[in-house]
């Protein structure tokens, strides 16, 4: 336990009505009584020595991940890293290079066919070739570390550069932490970021940004999916906001979604299969560079483009360079992932919003179910977001665009910052009404979200009420865990029902029934 837990764990066994000599004759019951022996000592002191080793071990192969793509573009390329490893030890480790790069393709399916390692996915790749060799493994690992490091030399102006780039795709997944579940401030993000390289790194050229994706063709299912653009440069809103690009339609924004690859066309006015969205523009205009570059998502599948062009520039200088297409591609990584972390709260939000309504009508004896998922900040300068209040008909209301609630400003809500740091039950009562604030936990069992559950003046629910809350809570934990297992790149996606391969959107809904259904077979 840590001390939040304990704590919690302690306020939640005594109550609120305990009297002060009680509280000090079981504190001091418990000092009496707790002892640790030194086995125990001695495993909590290597799980931390263990927690702190593996800590540094991704420190340091992160910067080294940092120093590799100097261009920001979020991954390395798996070949290129194979041919300088190649190398390691004069080329005695050959063999446990390629047995290590055949399980890492094995682990990572789609990188026998992207090519790409993920931060992720190169220290897996350096940790399977350091079990591969002979010798101690982190002194293998420290050694393969160096060697990689002395074969990257960067410039003084590529690394500040670099560094300057780095800064602004954290402002991208910031607005993405920041902005609830809404994809707006996203977008501005990352069409604010191209414009301040192209300024800074670019030669200021004129440059137009647009972001489109894939969606249902529901008008003509069998002609497959369109492309919607849901975000430009502010100029080009009137052309291109909101429209639809079909696959009969002129453009090479599907080959390079066919492709899985960039599509760079440096002289649109020689390529002939161009959509030019302004009508307006003289045909002499009609001239610049296009890149379009795909979106994937943590499984490398395609999801959209992020495209840029220069027909608003009619110098000579309206090409696009190396470092900046590199840099596009970083541009377009950093989004996919804050536009797949968004998803994942639409997607507990809807997951909460499934679960409250199997519990209202089983549960009369609650008043009001408040949801809340955690705004990201340093240390214990969080927020809390209020996603959904509920009354005691079970009508709901779905906040948007929520406030943020912090700490300091909430005393009376203090309840719900402790179940957030202790990610524990916390039971407590506000001017007589009676709450039980429970946690939503990621992965790591670090606190997503919270139902802050109100029985008015009942201290506690009817033996039944409060199992189907226990079952509630288990199954919408259980639905919530799956969603964030599917946004790991080294996990593919299973589907269990029928309905779970057509649903798309409606998924996270089916699958809090999904386990409701699997807890009831098991029980038959």
């Amino acid at each position: 336990l840590t001390l939040p837990q304990f704590v919690q764990l302690m306020d939640n066994f005594v109550g609120e009505d305990i009297s002060l000599p009680t509280l000090k004759r079981l504190t001091a019951f418990i000092k009496g009584e707790y002892k640790q022996t030194e086995e125990e000592k001695m495993k909590q002191l290597e799980k931390v020595h263990r927690m702190s080793h593996m800590a540094q071990r991704k420190q340091l192969v992160e910067a080294l991940f940092e120093k590799w793509d100097s261009s920001a573009c979020g991954s390395l390329d798996l070949e290129e890293v194979v041919a300088v490893l190649s190398t390691f030890q004069g080329g005695m480790g050959k063999e446990a290079l390629m047995k290590a790069k055949e399980q890492l393709c094995s682990r990572y399916p789609q990188l026998s066919r992207v090519g790409k390692l993920s931060p992720k996915a190169f220290q897996t790749f350096l940790e399977l070739i350091a079990s591969k060799l002979t010798g101690n493994e982190d002194e293998t690992i420290g050694n393969l570390v160096r060697f990689l490091t002395t074969n990257v030399e960067q410039s003084h102006t590529k690394s500040l550069q670099s560094s300057a780039r780095r800064k602004w795709l954290q402002d991208i997944q910031e607005a993405a932490d920041t902005s609830g579940t809404s994809m707006e401030p996203v977008y501005k993000a990352v069409i604010k970021v191209l414009s301040q390289d192209i300024e800074a790194h670019g030669d200021n050229k004129k440059m137009s940004a647009y972001i489109a994706l894939l969606e249902e063709n529901r008008l003509s299912p069998e002609q497959g999916h369109v492309l919607r653009y849901v975000a430009c440069t502010a100029e080009d809103a009137p052309h291109i906001l909101n429209q639809v690009l079909h696959r009969d339609m002129k453009g090479v924004s599907f080959a390079a979604i066919d492709q899985g690859k960039p599509i760079y066309v440096p002289r649109v006015q020689l390529h002939g299969n161009i959509h030019f969205w302004n009508s307006d523009r003289p045909a002499e205009e009609m001239t610049g560079s296009l890149l379009v570059l795909p979106l994937y998502d943590a499984h490398w599948r395609v999801f959209g483009v992020l495209g840029l062009d220069t027909l608003r520039d009619q110098s000579e200088n309206s090409i696009f360079l190396t470092h900046e297409i590199t840099f596009y591609e970083g541009v377009s990584h950093a989004f996919s992932k804050a536009y797949h972390h968004i998803c994942m709260r639409e997607n507990v939000l809807q997951v909460a919003v499934t679960a409250l309504d199997w519990l209202y009508p089983r549960t009369p004896s609650i008043q009001a179910v408040t949801t809340y998922l955690v705004a990201p900040g340093k240390d214990k300068n969080y927020g809390l977001y209020k996603v959904i209040t509920t009354d005691n008909t079970g009508q709901k209301e779905i906040h948007s665009s929520p406030a943020v609630l912090l700490r300091e400003e909430n005393p009376l809500r203090d309840y719900l910052f402790k179940c957030t740091d202790s990610s524990e039950v916390t039971l407590i009562s506000v001017y007589g009404e009676h709450h039980i604030a429970v946690p939503l936990h990621d992965l790591s069992r670090q606190t997503l979200g919270i139902f802050d559950i109100s029985i008015g003046q009942h201290k506690k629910l009817p033996p039944q009420e409060q199992k189907d809350l226990q079952k509630m809570l288990k199954m919408a934990q259980a639905a919530c865990s799956e969603i964030l297992q599917r946004s790991l790149e080294e996990i593919q996606p299973t589907q269990v029902l029928e309905a779970e391969c057509v649903a798309n959107m409606r998924h996270a809904e089916i699958l809090f029934h999904r386990f409701m259904l699997q807890e009831l077979r098991e029980c038959v």
